[in-house]
């Protein structure tokens, strides 16, 4: 299974995983499974970080990398996908997300409950 990790669940993974649900928790180490990070969320820590709005380590590539995820990149088609969403989630970086999942078919990791209305699966985070 391809899973896409939403920002606050990186971090949660990070960390020491108690914010983690079970299933998101053995998901994300089943070897089995394929774990993503978008450069959106990775985007969106920094810029967070830099507000003074998140705590979060300096160096979320190598963190991610450490972990055995991989960092997706965004590609054009995945930026126009983006745009043209339905606006259910206002938040541009989770809809970069909608857009990637779509495309990979993957499993989008979160607790947010505004992805539910695209359709793409969810597993709790």
């Amino acid at each position: 299974m391809i899973l896409l990790i939403d920002a606050h669940a990186l971090l949660w993974a990070l960390g020491p995983q108690v914010e983690l649900a079970d299933d998101a928790r053995r998901a994300l180490v089943d070897p089995a499974n394929e774990v993503l990070v978008s450069a959106a969320s990775v985007w969106e820590i920094a810029i967070k970080r830099a507000l003074g709005k998140l705590r979060a380590p300096q160096g979320i590539g190598a963190a991610v990398e450490a972990l055995g995820f991989s960092i997706l990149p965004i590609t054009g088609a995945d930026a126009e996908h983006a745009g043209a969403l339905p606006p259910h989630h206002r938040d541009p970086f989770d809809r970069m997300l909608v857009a990637q999942a779509m495309r990979l078919d993957a499993t989008i990791v979160s607790r947010d409950r505004a992805f539910d209305r695209y359709g793409t699966p969810i597993l709790r985070a």
